[in-house]
């Protein structure tokens, strides 16, 4: 079924239908339904259409939302659009022709993506959420396990477990946040649009709306039925949570290799190889930093199928929901995932080298009034002291300390535990017990506050 062709003398050949006909909206049909009867209810409304059309009209599709878990699609249904019309002149006869009264296709799919969008939002929140409660519930327990913090992938300073899990916490928050912010940009009707520059018929557009429980309008036409920042917005905001989900995917993988030796992975989630019977293999989280890949690439291409486009709407903008719907679904089934590995990480993370304590011992000069340069410098000699004697920073005395500069104090050795190192965090957000215990108190007010609701 077609929804054109009167000013055409033939039909179109199989490879122009094979070519040009759209599957992959077939996945929007409950709100392609939904938002159909709101047309509809609105036409009825105006004086456009009888209330009796309307009724009939309205029965008509609320029996076709009821069978949608087993709605057939035929082959001649050139998108879920004509299915949905089809299937309506099926049930309602000629009447299933007013259906698309003062709309076009155009504005019709921009409304369906925005309320697949919204619901689509909602529900990777809801999966957010989910993986940062793991997140939370792994760092109040591993609240005290001292580990170190790494720059360029070299011991730096001592943090607790607790506190490298909340940054992954933080980092996802964000990503909810994100999508709650993009959600008010999707939540506006472009529906009255038409094709490009809106109908002679007295449509009543905010009504349309509001039985949609949209926030508001897309106001100008050619801008409702010819832009997609919003999928654009939605895209990346998938390819920055993949990012994130993918960076603790690496952390993960390196932890359980034999020279990290921080995590072990339970056998629900881990796999085995077919040669080597030794290896137990963090498939999820491989699979999750390769996923990230392509997710990136979606970004990269929703924002160059836009760059060229001219007013209004170009049939370019169908090959949006491919990507659109392969990020969101790759988000949500990574979120899954990790959420389920995450949760099964067996943690026995080695005392990190004493010298992560360095700078403790810096500031121990610094708070006795040397200048942190020269302090810096004078903890350095420190090193290559111990060094020069093929000694470990843990073994430094406070012989060893005085010998190198009289400034230090025989107990400053004691700052060369790194247990206790971790503890002596006073500023805001750092990696102390307390800390912890402040960082999931705040991340849990936000999470129980209405905008990630």
């Amino acid at each position: 079924m077609a929804l054109w062709g009167g000013r055409f003398g033939e039909g179109m050949s199989d490879v122009t239908k094979w070519f040009t006909d759209d599957t992959s909206d077939r996945r929007l049909l409950v709100v392609d339904i939904q938002g159909s009867i709101a047309h509809v209810e609105m036409l009825g409304q105006a004086g456009i259409i009888s209330g009796e059309e309307m009724e009939a009209l309205v029965d008509g599709l609320r029996r076709i939302l009821e069978e949608a878990d087993r709605f057939e699609f035929q082959d001649t249904d050139e998108d879920v659009h004509t299915a949905v019309e089809r299937r309506l002149g099926e049930l309602v006869g000629e009447l299933a022709g007013k259906l698309h009264t003062g709309r076009s296709r155009n504005d019709q799919i921009a409304l369906d993506l925005r309320l697949y969008l919204r619901q689509a939002t909602d529900e990777l929140i809801s999966q957010i959420r989910q993986l940062v409660e793991v997140l939370i519930e792994s760092a109040a327990a591993h609240r005290d396990v001292v580990v170190p913090t790494y720059t360029h992938l070299q011991q730096a300073q001592v943090t607790t477990l607790g506190h490298h899990l909340l940054a992954y916490a933080w980092m996802l928050t964000r990503d909810a946040e994100r999508l709650v912010a993009n959600r008010e940009q999707i939540d506006r009707s472009p529906l009255g649009a038409g094709a490009s520059a809106g109908s002679t018929l007295p449509l009543d557009r905010v009504d349309v709306a509001e039985r949609l429980a949209m926030d508001g309008l897309v106001v100008n036409s050619l801008d409702a039925v010819g832009s997609r920042d919003f999928a654009a917005a939605h895209v990346f905001n998938c390819a920055q949570g993949m990012a994130h989900l993918s960076r603790l995917a690496e952390e993960v993988i390196l932890w359980a290799s034999r020279e990290f030796r921080w995590v072990t992975l339970s056998d629900q989630v881990s796999t085995g190889s077919s040669a080597l019977p030794q290896k137990r293999n963090p498939d999820i989280a491989e699979l999750v930093r390769g996923r990230a890949a392509s997710v990136i690439g979606d970004t990269a291409a929703v924002l160059s199928l836009q760059k060229g486009l001219p007013l209004a709407y170009n049939r370019d903008l169908q090959e949006d929901k491919r990507l659109v719907f392969h990020a969101d679904d790759t988000l949500a089934a990574s979120l899954e995932a990790m959420a389920e590995m995450v949760g099964q990480l067996e943690f026995h993370v080695p005392e990190p080298g004493a010298e992560t304590t360095a700078l403790d011992l810096a500031e121990a000069l610094v708070s006795r009034g040397v200048p942190f340069r020269d302090a810096h410098e004078v903890v350095g000699r420190l090193v290559l002291h111990l060094e020069a004697a093929d000694r470990d920073f843990g073994s430094a005395t406070s012989d060893d300390l005085t010998a190198v500069d009289t400034r230090f104090e025989g107990s400053d050795v004691d700052l060369l535990d790194p247990s206790q190192s971790a503890a002596r965090r006073a500023t805001v957000g750092a990696g102390s017990p307390t800390s912890v215990d402040d960082q999931i108190e705040s991340l849990r007010q936000i999470w129980e506050g209405k905008p990630l609701n």
